[in-house]
């Protein structure tokens, strides 16, 4: 085999450990936030949790689940068993709505475990480790590739798209915990052939059944191509993989595809959303902005990397993540829901942002270095001084600007998620003073204030904000002023609701919900507005209208009270 010249050029001084009790504190900060005290959120967090209910109290098949006769949105089982597995274990006393998302907290830890590990691996490879020097002095295999995986977490929880989805109970979450142990048992075949074997199984099956076979089914593919092709372990005595070993994995691999597909087939999970995209300017410049802002700051490194480890398209640190984050794109371009197909790519894109780092030049890095410093800088200074508006009304303008986006909300003080707040203020601040001091030749340093500006803005919104965001984007509000009118525990009929409004009604309001063809003799009716046109083919002769109630933080989501007559 004819060796590739690496771009890598890293001395044994820059590879110095991110501590791991402070990367894992690090994650905890970002991971609970967003899990702990808030309200279900239309539309896909309250459905999904919707589903779960259903199937939790025997109206819905595990197999096809329902919700007043309205199937779930795609085909994903997995996740909707997970939330019912966590109520039946969780004891009475604990909210159902929490107890669903404890499994899914730790998918989210899976993920970021899948990913280091995977990252690590692939920086472990022959063509990925740096140009050994003439005298020596170059970095070690291993403190090198604790680097770069450090380096590729730290990009990870700085995508700033993953906030948002990581931390719903939707099967956006478990498909990227999936595809980040497909990725990492790929990267750790040379190494763990056992279990890396195993988990590229479970990573499949587990993708498949989250509602995304087709996925499931081109990385397999993928993933067999490029490691049974990957010849690059033969050179290494220490961690070779004959040639035969290579086609056996790679047969094996093929194996667990065809699993897969017939897991899929088995409970006819394929269904295809895609659509040919369209080649209008506005369209592209919605993908353009999308892909801008969600996979920053990984985009423009992983530019970098793909720029200057261009010989090595074909080894497998580079292919690899290359494979999973063109599948997100594309899955981007041909899905209706182009921001949860493009989230699972931000494991690769991480990956690909982390082999930046040993080529990245000094004035790049401090570039991001002051443009990160600024920007979450003011970004959380933003977030306080709203708060504080919020709380004191000294700013005319903060209040008219709250009252515009968020009318009727009454702001209220919680005093452990502002003592959080100020815990993680200071913690930027500390993280900023130590940046620009110690550590200042570590090679993931550029990815240390993109994250922590991330976790802190995350963290922010998730305390000080949580309440305005509870009653902008959950259906508490609107359920709270119907109750005031018909009561809970009430048997309500419902048309034409979406499955994340008839949750909330039965969730939040604790009413027993019949569809309106049905027989029972409910004394209260609930319509959506934006269905009140096809009442015309339904006899309302028992029912008289009483009122329209809105939801108080939108203007398009109004529903109607009726009340039976006879």
């Amino acid at each position: 085999m004819t060796s590739i010249p690496s771009p890598a050029i890293v001395a044994q001084s820059v590879t110095k450990r991110l501590s791991r009790r402070i990367l894992w504190l690090f994650c905890l900060a970002y991971i609970l936030p967003g899990f702990l005290g808030r309200e279900p959120w239309k539309n896909a967090d309250v459905s999904a949790f919707g589903y779960m209910l259903e199937i939790f109290s025997g109206r819905s098949s595990w197999f096809a689940p329902q919700l007043l006769g309205q199937a779930a949105e795609g085909s994903a089982l997995l996740p909707y068993w997970l939330g019912v597995w966590a109520m039946q274990l969780a004891p009475r006393w604990l909210d159902p709505a929490f107890a669903v998302r404890l499994p899914f907290m730790a998918l989210l830890v899976v993920t970021f475990l899948a990913t280091w590990h995977g990252v690590y691996y692939l920086a472990r490879s022959p063509r990925a480790l740096p140009v050994v020097f003439a005298f020596g002095g170059e970095a070690k295999p291993k403190d090198y590739a604790r680097t770069i995986a450090d380096g590729g977490l730290l990009a990870l929880i700085a995508c700033l798209g993953l906030a948002q989805f990581s931390h719903e109970t939707t099967p956006a979450l478990p498909q990227v915990c999936f595809t980040a142990v497909i990725f990492y048992a790929v990267s750790a075949m040379p190494y763990h052939r056992a279990l890396a074997a195993a988990a590229f199984l479970f990573g499949l099956m587990g993708l498949t059944l989250s509602g995304a076979p087709s996925i499931a089914l081109v990385l397999g593919l993928g993933s067999a191509l490029i490691f049974s092709t990957d010849a690059q372990f033969e050179d290494n005595k220490k961690d070779a993989v004959a040639r035969v070993d290579r086609v056996r994995y790679g047969l094996w691999m093929l194996f667990c595809v065809i699993c897969a597909a017939a897991v899929a087939s088995s409970y006819n999970l394929w269904r295809l959303n895609a659509s040919v995209p369209s080649a209008s300017w506005s369209d592209m410049q919605t993908a353009s902005r999308l892909l801008l802002w969600f996979a920053w700051p990984a985009w423009p490194l992983t530019l970098w990397t793909l720029w200057r480890w261009r010989r090595q398209y074909s080894s497998l640190h580079v292919a690899l993540p290359l494979l999973f984050a063109g599948v997100a794109v594309v899955s981007m371009l041909l899905t209706r829901s182009s921001d949860r197909a493009l989230l699972l790519g931000l494991p690769a894109m991480a990956t690909l942002a982390a082999f930046a780092l040993p080529t990245l030049e000094r004035r790049l890095s401090a570039l991001i270095d002051w443009f990160t410093l600024f920007f979450f800088s003011v970004l959380g200074m933003l977030i306080w001084g709203i708060w504080i508006s919020m709380q004191t009304g000294l700013s005319s303008k903060g209040m008219l600007l709250i009252d515009k986006l968020v009318p009727g909300y009454e702001p209220t003080f919680a005093r452990l998620p502002f003592l959080a707040a100020i815990l993680g203020t200071l913690a930027w601040l500390y993280l900023v003073i130590w940046r620009v001091g110690r550590h200042r030749t570590a090679m993931w340093k550029s990815l240390v204030l993109p994250a922590g500006g991330t976790a802190l803005c995350w963290l922010l919104l998730m305390t000080l904000w949580l309440p305005m965001l509870d009653f902008a984007r959950s259906y508490s509000p609107l359920v709270q002023r119907v109750s005031e009118t018909i009561g809970k525990q009430t048997c309500v009929k419902v048309y034409g609701l979406n499955p994340g409004q008839a949750t909330a009604f039965a969730y939040h309001g604790s009413m027993q919900l019949q569809p309106l063809q049905s027989t029972s003799p409910c004394p209260w009716l609930i319509v959506d507005a934006d269905a009140e046109q096809s009442l015309s083919t339904v006899n309302m002769s028992a029912w008289r209208f009483v009122t329209k109630m809105r939801r108080p933080s939108d203007d398009n989501e109004d529903v109607l009270l009726y009340r039976r007559v006879n």
